[in-house]
């Protein structure tokens, strides 16, 4: 492979914006979490033996993905995973922010963030991450009972105490981050322990991501959070949240619902209209049309040979995008609900409906028993804002009738 302006790998910019999680260090990490997705990935690099990117890779991708962005866009986000990307020595992401200063067009802000499991960080890291204005998300997914049931190292040991101690770093050295809680099995029936627990420990911005798995013959993983516990579970948070955190604490799904309710368009791909704008490249290069689907079948290629905007714009990953809107089933197309959910993640939509038919997405259920129940105070949380009053003031409109989500577009 050539890198670093090959023919075939010129930047073109693309109509519309997109975004890369980028895996420096592929799926290779220190914890051994049970529900993890990723860890397998390694098998699809069977001859690899460092999985660090090189830096002729680093330098392609910032190119790129700077170059082919529409003038109209002034703020990038370069987004770090992995795996355990702090696995990589501090001195890789020097390099990264070398070269993004390096490729930066007039009038475009970067800004860098990263996910980690935070048993790494130390006071070089939280100097460093300091001083670059990096957003740290650290996954933490409950207290201790709750956490290490399923975050785990290889020799067995609990890992929360280690990540404690690396929001400390952070926090000591005023590094701005949001915890990622991993809804599983068992805190799925724990939303208040959950939610009390993260914000003892200091957290505001909280991310709730369910775990949803099926094993080789079609069945649900243990760890998987059942569709209904789902619901629950986002109505136990919520109903910690709405009585005294509203404008305090924010919590992603519901910033996100809150703006579908009042029209504006998804911040999060998962209840976008389409996706296919959010993709994820290996550390060799490898471009996949999404994080959850690093599968042989939706490879697009390498960034060596194909530019990013010809994979993104190309034939398929613009099918993969719209066949979540096309492929929605009818009960989908129906539900009054649609303007909020969209139908979900495509990862999830393997269940049927009562009518037998195709696409409907696992947690289905439990996003209707959350909506009934929040709806009434999103309606008046908008009203509010609608006025120019802060939502908080929201228990003041409850029960007026400010409007209603309308079933489709």
């Amino acid at each position: 492979m050539l890198y670093a302006g090959t023919a075939m790998a010129t930047s073109s910019v693309t109509d519309r914006p997109y975004h890369v999680i980028v895996k420096p260090i592929g799926a290779v990490c220190n914890l051994h979490c049970q529900y993890c997705y990723y860890l397998e990935k390694t098998a699809l690099y069977p001859d690899e033996r460092s999985f660090r990117m090189p830096d002729e890779v680093l330098e392609e991708l910032t190119r790129q993905y700077i170059e082919s962005q529409p003038e109209a866009v002034q703020e990038l986000h370069f987004s770090w995973q992995g795996g355990e990307p702090t696995l990589l020595e501090i001195e890789f992401f020097r390099k990264a922010i070398s070269l993004q200063k390096k490729h930066q067009r007039p009038g475009l802000r970067i800004l860098n963030t990263i996910q980690t499991n935070g048993t790494l960080l130390d006071e070089e890291w939280g100097r460093f991450f300091s001083d670059e204005d990096f957003l740290v998300g650290i996954s933490i997914d409950g207290p201790e009972p709750i956490h290490d049931r399923f975050r785990r190292d290889a020799a067995g040991a609990g890992s929360l105490d280690s990540a404690l101690q690396g929001l400390e770093v952070l926090k000591k050295h005023r590094v701005e981050f949001n915890i990622l809680t991993v809804v599983n099995r068992v805190n799925g029936d724990q939303p208040t322990a959950t939610y009390d627990f993260l914000k003892r420990i200091g957290a505001r911005f909280f991310q709730f991501i369910p775990i949803v798995e099926r094993d080789s013959e079609g069945r649900m993983t243990p760890q998987s959070v059942g569709s209904r516990q789902w619901g629950r579970f986002l109505t136990g948070i919520f109903d910690r949240w709405k009585q005294a955190d509203v404008g305090e604490v924010f919590v992603q799904y519901f910033d996100v619902f809150l703006g579908l309710y009042m029209g504006l368009p998804s911040s999060l791909c998962v209840f976008a209209e389409t996706c296919g704008r959010a993709v994820a490249l290996e550390h060799n290069g490898d471009l996949y049309s999404c994080d959850h689907f690093v599968f042989p079948d939706y490879l697009l290629g390498n960034i060596a040979d194909l530019s990013l905007t010809r994979m993104l714009d190309g034939e398929f990953q613009s099918r993969f995008g719209q066949d979540k809107k096309d492929r929605l089933p009818h009960v989908c197309r129906r539900c009054s609900y649609l303007s909020l959910c969209n139908g979900g993640c495509p990862a999830h939509r393997f269940s049927k409906s009562p009518g037998g038919e195709a696409n409907l997405n696992y947690l289905c259920e439990g996003f209707k028993l959350f909506f009934r129940q929040a709806l009434p105070y999103f309606r008046a949380m908008a009203a509010c804002l609608n006025s120019g009053r802060p939502a908080r003031d929201y228990p003041m409109l409850l029960g007026s009738q400010a409007g209603r989500p309308k079933a489709g577009r």
